[in-house]
């Protein structure tokens, strides 16, 4: 997979080093580039420059740097600029001392402010618009105190503002919030983004994302440590599996659903459905017998069959294995757990069927918390597996604690699947796709419309799909995250987020398919 990457500030310092230590560019044309497409996009949203009242917001550091660039290629624009320096001037250095020189060579002025505000008061009531270019992406705990007075009277003034890398309050490494915080109508950032600029709360400070091309090196970029990757259509788009123009449901795939209890059909429906709607050329779904006739009725195009089931239970049986085992031989995957329950007798056959069946597998649901408190055992499957939990499962799978897990998405998802030999589908906002060999994958994809009963065994079905029509496990899992937010995108730009059910999802399926592959 060919994913572009997502870095902490320390990555991204690294790499600025890098370009120019051995590419050979100087900070302060970085700096000037960075500048200027600012500026750029400042002009396409704000339809030109000329007459726009403009106040720059400058640190001492490198961001402070940029922003000095900002100040003077808008004045230079016809734009009227106030510039105001949250630091002592003898604090600027290196090349964003260079800048701030060059700024007043050109005839700028710069505001330093002190104890009292009332100047930045009055120029943030008079301004459209705020360029944030105080911490950038160097921020790994709360602003100090005399900066978040700053940022508290640029978010009581409620101008709009652009955010020079990253909103001033935002931590880079994880998005994290922990004082005051700027919040952008924009943010320009540059070569790399920013894992901040993905995970909550520190996403919805960012506003629109627009990431420049400001000259870094391909080759150093690629070479460079990153803690995360970006799942993208340009990226995934090449590895939508193509058909031959002699293809029949038999060379596309076929899928086994083992899903489905009493009050709970709807799981199981989702998942065979969606499986059909990614791909797959044959979906079978093995159910409760008596739930059987409902769907039938509710899946035209899914073959199901009856399995032995605890009658007063109306839930698979363990003496079900015998006839699943027969299913699985038409399959090339076993999608397992919607909407099964947690009957004894449904856990023992689901750890069964996981630790015998030679397919690979993807499991959700009930067939994750089959698996509680005895996680090890996915260890000792020979096949791929693919765990598709919500932070709740992923809880009860390992034993943290949903706070520890909501901290560090990224850091428990890895050591789970390098503890357990899976890939793991970490659900949220964003999914984060931990593969074996210790990468992450971040999705940028899905909207909060996204968050409806079912929406998760579209997904388990989606991926299924995917696998089934002999896409790589690890692959599938990156590719059906990525289908799947975009899919729910497409629902929400056709019906809005508030009324969104999860079948509205997989509906949109084909079509951010079609999406996807043109995309590259």
């Amino acid at each position: 997979m060919d994913l572009a990457k997502l870095v902490t500030g320390r990555e991204m310092t690294e790499i600025d080093r890098r370009t120019i230590a051995e590419a050979g560019i100087p900070g302060v044309e970085l700096m000037e580039r960075a500048g200027a497409e600012v500026v750029a996009a400042i002009a396409v949203r704000w339809d030109g420059l000329a007459g726009l009242q403009t106040v720059v917001l400058c640190g001492k550091g490198n961001n402070g740097g940029d922003g000095f660039v900002v100040a003077r290629l808008l004045a230079a624009g016809g734009a009227r600029v106030r510039v105001f320096l949250a630091a002592e001037r003898a604090a600027v250095q290196g090349d964003a001392a260079e800048h701030l020189q060059r700024y007043e060579k050109a005839g700028g002025e710069v505001e330093v402010l002190g104890g009292d505000l009332a100047i930045l008061d009055a120029g943030l009531g008079d301004c459209d618009l705020v360029v944030d270019a105080l911490l950038g992406t160097g921020l790994e705990s709360a602003p100090r105190p005399e900066m978040a007075r700053v940022i508290g009277r640029v978010v009581a003034a409620a101008r709009p503002v652009v955010a020079v890398d990253l909103p001033s309050g935002v931590e880079s490494a994880s998005g994290r919030v922990q004082g005051a915080c700027i919040e952008a109508a924009l943010t320009v950032t540059f070569g790399v983004a920013k894992l901040g600029q993905m995970f909550y709360p520190g996403r919805s400070y960012c506003g629109a994302l627009h990431l420049a091309d400001i000259g870094f090196p391909a080759a150093i970029v690629a070479s460079a440590p990153a803690s995360a990757w970006l799942l993208s259509a340009e990226g995934l788009g090449p590895l939508i599996p193509r058909r031959r123009g002699d293809a029949h449901k038999g060379s596309c795939g076929a899928v086994a659903v083992v899903a489905g209890s009493v009050g709970m059909t709807g799981a199981a429906a989702l998942a065979a459905d969606a499986a059909l709607r990614s791909g797959a050329g044959r979906v079978s779904l093995g159910v409760p017998a008596s739930l059987n006739d409902i769907f039938e009725v509710k899946l035209a195009e899914v073959m199901t069959v009856p399995l032995p089931e605890v009658r007063k239970r109306r839930c698979l049986s363990l003496r079900a294995l015998g006839e699943v085992r027969v299913l699985l031989q038409r399959a090339d995957v076993l999608a397992l757990g919607p909407g099964l329950g947690r009957y004894r007798e449904t856990v023992e056959l689901v750890r069964r069927l996981v630790l015998e069946t030679e397919l690979p597998l993807v499991l959700d649901a009930d067939g994750l918390n089959a698996f509680a408190g005895v996680a090890d055992l996915l260890r000792e499957r020979s096949a791929p597996s693919v765990l598709t939990p919500h932070v709740g499962e992923f809880a009860r799978l390992s034993g943290l604690d949903k706070e520890q897990i909501t901290a560090a998405p990224i850091e428990v998802a890895r050591d789970f699947a390098a503890a357990t030999s899976t890939t793991v589908v970490l659900k949220g906002a964003p999914t984060v796709v931990a593969l074996q060999d210790g990468r992450v994958a971040v999705n940028a994809a899905g909207n909060p419309g996204m968050a409806t009963a079912g929406s998760g065994d579209v997904l388990t079905g989606v991926i299924a799909g995917l696998i089934a029509q002999d896409v790589d496990c690890e692959v599938a899992a990156c590719l059906g995250v990525y289908l799947h937010g975009r899919a729910g995108d497409r629902a929400r730009d056709r019906l809005g987020e508030w009324g969104m059910r999860a079948g509205d999802i997989a509906a949109e399926m084909p079509a951010a398919l079609v999406d996807t592959a043109r995309s590259t």
